[in-house]
């Protein structure tokens, strides 16, 4: 059986920008996940300028799963991305964040 990441290997993903892009995050606790995502969209913020900054503020940030021991929680960040490093810096942002355990 052939896979989708068998039909993608060596393929580089082609999207259309600016487009919706969601994260999923994990951290330990709701309110530090939160706290985290939240110091990564102002980061974000700071490097986006004009117009394009005031379409970046928005974002969605909507509970996911937690662990059957409640040791993780998770949380789906929706937002809109602007271009590929756009995309890239979130996501790199997100995961060198000290609180957050994995992005996906």
């Amino acid at each position: 059986m052939e896979t989708l990441n068998d039909k993608l290997q060596g393929k580089q993903l082609e999207l259309e920008y600016p487009c919706s892009w969601c994260y999923k995050v994990i951290a330990s606790e709701k309110e530090t996940l939160q706290n985290a995502i939240k110091d990564v969209i102002n980061e974000r913020n700071q490097k986006v300028n004009g117009k394009a900054r005031e379409a970046s503020l928005g974002y969605k940030l909507t509970d996911s799963n937690s662990s059957k021991t409640r040791k993780y929680v998770s949380m789906n960040l929706d937002l809109l991305v602007h271009n590929e490093d756009d995309r890239k810096f979130i996501y790199d942002a997100l995961k060198k964040h000290q609180d957050i355990k994995m992005v996906l």
